[in-house]
């Protein structure tokens, strides 16, 4: 499951923080409204968390500061290391990924913010059927992730990004496994969830599905 982009994490860890200020040009608005975003992830969240690559923390804290019992599930060691001292023991942090992650409590909510776009369409619906059996009635997904209303507007952001330039950002829209609204409303819909698509900025939209 996205296993292949863990180097690519480890180089990232010491200067994420700094990446998602916005200052980087070709990223500029990927992070866009960044802190706003994460509060509504927050903000739809209740209960016990399990929060898929929380990276060096920053909607893990989010969640605590709104008194939220949140499990961090992250592949990346330093990444971890990061986000333990930030923490401060505030949360746990664990190893595993989307599919593969340890379980000892049931969990009311599933998040994860810019990460779900490491997994395959056919991963991404293998993860979704999991947390439906996982969660009871009333409980969610909420993912803030790039995603697409049509594979067209998909070819067209990558289009977009080569006519300007950024050629670092149309590269990862190609490696990367991006997807499209339709498809995840379909996963979520066979799998027992109400879903619903708030867009946040030009890339990222918050998919949030409440299991019927």
């Amino acid at each position: 499951m996205g296993m292949e982009f863990i180097e690519l994490f480890e180089q990232w860890a010491d200067t994420y923080d700094e990446s998602v200020t916005g200052n980087d040009i070709e990223y500029k608005e990927v992070f866009k409204h960044y802190d706003q975003l994460l509060q509504k992830v927050a903000d739809r969240s209740f209960g016990h968390v399990l929060e898929f690559g929380p990276g060096t923390g920053n909607l893990t804290i989010k969640m605590i500061e709104k008194g939220l019992k949140v499990t961090g599930v992250e592949p990346s060691p330093s990444m971890r290391k990061i986000a333990n001292q930030k923490l401060a023991n505030k949360a746990v942090i664990v190893d595993g990924d989307f599919l593969s992650f340890p379980l000892d409590q049931p969990i009311d909510t599933f998040v994860s913010s810019y990460a779900f776009h490491h997994l395959t369409d056919e991963e991404k619906e293998t993860a979704i059927a999991k947390y439906g059996n996982l969660l009871a009635s009333g409980g969610k997904i909420v993912f803030a992730d790039t995603m697409y209303e049509s594979a067209k507007s998909y070819k067209r952001a990558i289009e977009k990004a080569m006519e300007n330039g950024f050629h670092n950002l149309a590269e990862d829209l190609q490696r990367e496994y991006y997807t499209t609204i339709p498809f995840l409303k379909g996963v979520l819909e066979r799998n027992g969830f109400t879903p619903k698509f708030k867009q946040c900025n030009e890339f990222v939209w918050i998919m949030e599905g409440v299991k019927n």
